[in-house]
């Protein structure tokens, strides 16, 4: 069974807790807000709901958004903004035009597994650290699969470097603590393909996303994105323009930091008392845990078992390989979704990732011992 097949079943199972798939939690879906919201766009004389649109969006969302990025310094008004069916079209939009087939793209050596999906077939050739590189993918804000915020001296860096940026912003407003950083696109606007998404923070179900490509590159990106879907969902974005007309967005951010806040230091509390092998940074933001755990000559097929042994054991997780650029033939890891796992199940998915764990340790050990005395017969002449 393939790594697919064994994440798709994990899902369907309800015996198995899923700690994978970073999904928003369903409780702080505002159901009656938008349920409210939708009825306003219905009873809309013009229909507008309803109807075709241009390809960059509803004039009001596109300036909410910009709004929102200048309050953080940036010089960004309304038709610089295109609405996109998530921050994934995004990504896609701009990796067009900077990567052709054989671009080198530089990406952390972890980092979300789609947009590495989508450089890979698109040719591109995936670079780390600081190996030479045509453009930049970089999460600002809060990274993902670690849920950090990025470095000072790395924001700086890359911005001083001088290549276009693939900016992704999917979690920057869930940062714990909520402070949110000067977007990038402010300080070098030629070079940043801006990208930011409300499906972390209200839901992803509506497909709601930006770009603010450069200027420069605005009309033609414009056109791309007709040729791909004509548009973003009218009936999407008008719904989401009357919620936010009546919503405090940054009140319900707030909440939604406490309430993530508090998952995460119980996945982590658990994760220290029952699993002290596995190491991790505690994260500042995001949804999930990225941990690891020192595991000498990784086989390429431990990633699978590992995952097909919890699942065994009722939990599952998303594969640290999935995130990775590189297999790292030194580490196991896992990526650990709180946001959407109420405490209790938190609670209990650690103990069933412990008796995971010592069965995956006693069966690897039991391979390893069992290749050794193959080889050693094999290798060794044969006793008279």
């Amino acid at each position: 069974m393939s790594m697919d097949s064994l994440i798709r079943q994990s899902a369907a199972s309800s015996s198995v807790i899923s700690l994978g798939g970073g999904l928003p939690a369903p409780e702080l879906f505002p159901r009656k807000r938008l349920t409210d919201a939708f009825m306003t766009a219905m009873r809309d004389p013009t229909c507008a709901a309803l109807q075709y649109d241009w390809p960059e969006g509803q004039g009001c969302l596109r300036e909410w958004v910009a709004q929102r990025l200048r309050q953080r310094g940036a010089r960004v008004d309304r038709s610089d903004v295109i609405i996109t069916a998530g921050a994934q079209q995004g990504i896609a939009l701009a990796a067009h035009y900077l990567l052709p087939a054989g671009a080198r793209v530089r990406v952390a050596a972890e980092t979300y597994p789609a947009a590495l999906d989508l450089f890979r077939r698109r040719k591109a050739e995936l670079r780390i650290d600081d190996e030479a590189a045509d453009c930049v993918y970089f999460m600002d804000g809060i990274g993902n699969p670690h849920g950090l915020v990025p470095d000072a001296r790395q924001r700086a860096h890359v911005v001083a470097e001088g290549l276009p940026l693939i900016v992704d912003e999917a979690y920057a407003e869930l940062s714990f603590d909520g402070s949110r950083l000067r977007p990038l696109i402010a300080d070098a606007p030629d070079r940043v393909w801006h990208i930011g998404t409300l499906s972390k923070t209200l839901c992803p179900g509506l497909r709601i996303g930006w770009l603010v490509p450069p200027r420069f590159m605005l009309e033609r990106t414009v056109e791309l994105k007709q040729t791909m879907d004509l548009q973003s969902s009218s009936l999407s974005q008008v719904v989401v323009e009357s919620y936010l007309a009546s919503e405090d967005f940054d009140a319900r951010l707030a909440r939604a930091r406490e309430f993530y806040k508090r998952r995460a230091k119980a996945l982590c509390a658990a994760m220290r008392r029952r699993l002290p092998d596995w190491h991790f940074a505690e994260p500042s933001g995001g949804f999930a845990v990225f941990a690891e755990v020192d595991h000498p000559a990784v086989h390429p097929t431990d990633d699978e078992e590992w995952l097909r042994t919890a699942i065994e054991h009722g939990v599952a997780f998303d594969p640290g390989s999935l995130f990775r650029v590189r297999p790292n033939p030194r580490a196991l890891a896992m990526r650990l979704c709180y946001s959407s796992t109420k405490v209790p199940d938190l609670l209990e998915a650690v103990h069933r990732l412990e008796r995971a764990w010592s069965a995956f340790r006693s069966r690897r050990a039991g391979s390893v011992h069992t290749s050794t005395m193959e080889h050693a017969a094999t290798a060794s002449p044969a006793l008279s």
